[in-house]
């Protein structure tokens, strides 16, 4: 309690009288209007429309009208602020006034702090929607006119080619073939023809203004306000573009469509070029505005111009290592991974493994009967057979019924108290305002809301009136306060731990593999939070939870991403942002996963990324002595490692690695920054010709090593099996999310993550114990089919229609429940 107050009395200090004045008419109702300023500024933009974006805008105007310029105390960290702040997004009106005056102040100040970053966020994610639907509608329409006009264009290109080889193919003088053709076509027609042809022809790097033209209007609705009120601040390569926004920005509002050429032109590019400049004098307006909106719709994903303040679209240099403090850290950083602080002595460490590498393998081709050297259009290609299947032993089969048929039955509710019990994971569900007062029975209430979000089935089912725990506003006001990401993060842990001490999870793996895959969510309504793509979301928008699962089958970590991104872009967010007893070595993913910098990144942090490589015939192999033979392996034409370019960029690569390794630096920040699209960075080079000296020790050892191949596949397998689970458990609402936000999907798929291990947490512990009853009564249990058993089993668990919050007295105590009998397996009720 003091250090709350201490809080609340620090940020409050720094408040002068005006802008206290200004925090308490948050909470006024103004005259005329239904709802308090402070309602209206926390509504975030859902809809995908121009004029939702000028809205969103305007919104970041409002918040700065406000005059709240707030410097807090530099030693209350950011973290502190944002919890606090965020207690003013979720408490009701009624709430914040009965708090008293230090704390509410406090609480409004960080909300206010926090606000702008946040509104800043909500543009510039709208704004990036917007920019991709504009040019891909006009990408669509030329594709639509182009089709439109092919039977005029056959006809005019046929005659054009029957005047073509009447001159090519006629004897005689060239003037007496023209002669002889014009007599078919007359010049007028043939110069018509071709003046036709030449305006329906399109460079390979066209920019479509003529369809972009038509969208002006739909574009003028958001541009003013867009250059007006949104703070934005570049990297080196973009700071021309922000040049020409505040160029552009003056100019539009005369209303004029031309004016005089004195624009920046550092970003008119060449396909640009013809139709901003109209003569050497005059720039038609109209094209340049989309010109610049071209130019911010490929610098915002490389984050060249970044929000200023921002969380998600902030500058992704902020964390890394500079000055001082950097040359403090250097050896320190090298001797934790191992690296050298010069470039030479690990290249050369790098360029022996990668020759001893090449050359065992090699050898052992002759041996290798799975792969064989292809000859696919005069390009040599490797070929790999697929592993076959294995025959599971009879014993496994057996000792797996058994299993099954001695579980108990269970309601989902029951799983879920009994792990509260025996772990106490409940405790890390703290009150948003960091309170540590309990109210009676809140673990039966946690228990409730989580199984509400991961069964995706909402509170009404869950509520009985009798009891005060699971009461309607008890529920809601858990669901409110108590269920954010820290504290589903915090819980995650407590039970990734338990699980990792049980001795049947070791059998199951040592926690150094971890796989990460994706599973993908429609999202059937207004949302900015979501993609399209038909093939999975039919037409709805879409998200996909890309989730980390360790070898001992607990997750360990889960990020949201609207649509179907790369997984390469999500892959490092979600293995260093996990916080468990479990550090994976090793990341297995699947083959959309994996890019050069990916590979490069994880090797310079000391893990080792190995995908499954499907297209192993696609593949390129690299090496860095270009004097060296390897065998068969020279009919491939192996690529030559820039080992110049590493050496010129080795220090910031030890800076952004260290920086990632400490948590400095948002690997999400990193990844925006290394992203090779259109022109890459030379740090970004540098860490993808690493990636290539990394991703050849894999596809030599992949090719080479049958075990390796099968324990992907094997880690693979697990991942879509929890995914088949989460399925099952997530059955409301036809498996769909109906969260417009952000912050309530990742809620909702955090929730379903928590309730996923606990499943497997209890799954596991009465398999043990299934195990042990079986060795008392004689039965053969191998250890080799112990290892091949799984947790992710659901028949024995009732998830629909019946949610009784209430465990038998021996099993609050601590107690198992009692197995079942094999001879009952006909009883189909559940405890």
């Amino acid at each position: 309690s003091r250090v709350e107050r201490h809080l609340w009395e620090s940020i409050a200090r720094h408040i002068s009288p005006e802008q206290e004045t200004s925090l308490e008419k948050l909470l006024e109702i103004p005259e005329g209007k239904h709802t308090s300023l402070l309602m209206a500024l926390r509504k975030n933009p859902v809809r995908r429309s121009s004029r939702s974006l000028k809205e969103a805008l305007e919104r970041i105007n409002s918040i700065r009208a406000l005059g709240i310029n707030l410097s807090l105390p530099l030693q209350i960290p950011q973290t502190r602020i944002k919890a606090l702040g965020r207690v003013a997004e979720v408490c009701r009106l009624k709430t914040l006034e009965q708090m008293i005056p230090p704390r509410r102040l406090a609480t409004l100040a960080a909300f206010v702090c926090c606000l702008e970053a946040t509104a800043q966020d909500d543009a510039m994610e709208l704004l990036e929607i917007m920019l991709k639907d504009l040019f891909n509608k006009a990408v669509k329409a030329n594709k639509e006119a182009r089709l439109r006009t092919m039977r005029d264009m056959d006809q005019k290109a046929g005659i054009l080619a029957e005047f073509c080889l009447a001159i090519t193919d006629s004897k005689g003088p060239v003037l007496k073939r023209l002669s002889n053709a014009y007599k078919t076509t007359s010049k007028n027609d043939l110069t018509e023809i071709a003046l036709s042809i030449k305006e329906t022809i399109r460079p390979p790097h066209d920019v479509y203004y003529q369809e972009l033209k038509k969208q002006y209007r739909s574009a003028r609705i958001f541009l003013p306000a867009l250059l007006e009120y949104l703070r934005l601040e570049a990297t080196p390569a973009g700071k021309p573009l922000l040049s020409a926004c505040q160029w552009l920005k003056e100019k539009l509002k005369s209303g004029k469509a031309k004016s005089k050429n004195d624009a920046p032109p550092e970003i008119v590019g060449k396909a640009w070029q013809k139709h901003v400049f109209i003569d050497k004098d005059t720039i038609d307006l109209h094209a340049y505005a989309f010109c610049v909106l071209d130019g911010l719709r490929k610098a915002i994903p490389r984050r060249e111009v970044f929000a200023t303040p921002g969380w998600q679209y902030s500058d992704p240099r902020t964390g890394l290592f500079s000055g001082p403090e950097w040359e403090a850290m250097r050896p320190i950083l090298c001797r934790a991974l191992s690296l050298s602080a010069k470039p030479e002595p690990t290249l050369s460490a790098l360029s022996r493994e990668l020759d001893m590498t090449y050359r065992a393998v090699a050898d052992r081709l002759p041996q290798n009967t799975e792969l064989c050297f292809k000859n696919v259009k005069g390009k040599q290609k490797l070929s790999l057979s697929p592993l076959d299947a294995n025959e599971e032993p009879n014993s496994l089969i057996e000792l797996r019924k058994e299993i099954h048929s001695r579980l108990p039955r269970v309601d989902l509710p029951g799983i879920l108290l009994e792990i509260a019990v025996r772990t106490g994971f409940t405790d890390a569900f703290t009150h948003i305002s960091e309170k540590t007062s309990r109210a009676s029975d809140l673990h039966v209430s946690l228990c409730a809301v989580l199984m509400a979000e991961a069964c995706n089935i909402g509170l009404q089912p869950l509520i009985q009136n009798d009891l005060a725990a699971l009461t309607r506003g008890r529920l809601s006001w858990v669901q409110q306060t108590y269920i954010r990401n820290e504290t589903l993060t915090a819980a995650n842990a407590i039970l990734v731990d338990a699980h990792s001490k049980l001795e049947l999870a070791r059998r199951w793996g040592g926690g150094e593999i971890a796989s990460a895959d994706g599973i993908r969510f429609t999202v059937p309504v207004r949302t900015i939070h979501g993609g399209y793509n038909p093939k999975y979301f039919g037409r709805d928008l879409g998200l996909t939870w890309y989730n980390l699962l360790a070898d001992i089958f607990a997750g360990l970590n889960g990020i949201v991403a609207p649509g179907t991104l790369r997984d390469s872009l999500l892959l490092l967010a979600v293995v260093l942002d996990q916080d468990t007893v479990i550090q994976p070595t090793t990341i297995m993913t699947d083959t959309g996963a994996y890019s050069d910098v990916v590979f490069g990144l994880f090797r310079l942090l000391g893990s080792r990324f190995s995908p499954r490589m499907a297209d192993i015939g696609d593949s390129r192999l690299w090496r860095i002595d270009p004097e060296a033979k390897y065998g068969d392996f020279d009919k491939l034409g192996l690529h030559k490692i820039n080992q110049k370019l590493i050496t010129q960029q080795w220090d910031d690569i030890l800076r952004l690695v260290g920086s990632l390794k400490l948590g400095k630096m948002s690997p999400k920040g990193a990844m925006q920054m290394l992203r090779l699209a259109n022109k890459p960075t030379k740090l970004a080079q540098a860490v993808r010709e690493i990636g290539r000296i990394e991703k050849t020790l894999h596809l030599l050892t992949y090719i080479d090593d049958a075990d390796k191949r099968r324990k992907i596949l094997t880690q693979l397998n697990r991942g879509e099996a929890r995914h088949q689970l989460a399925r099952n458990v997530f059955i409301g609402r036809r498996g769909a999310i109906y969260e417009h936000y952000r912050e309530g999907q990742e809620d909702q798929l955090g929730a379903l993550g928590l309730v996923l291990n606990a499943i497997v947490l209890w799954n596991t512990i009465y398999m043990e114990e299934v195990l042990k009853q079986l060795r008392r009564e004689g039965f053969p249990v191998q250890e080799s089919d112990e290892a091949n058993l799984s947790p992710l089993i659901n028949d024995h668990i009732s998830m629909l229609g019946k949610y009784p919050f209430a465990i038998p007295d021996l099993v609050a105590q601590g107690h198992l429940r009692p197995l079942r009998n094999p001879s009952d397996d006909g009883d189909n009720s559940f405890d």
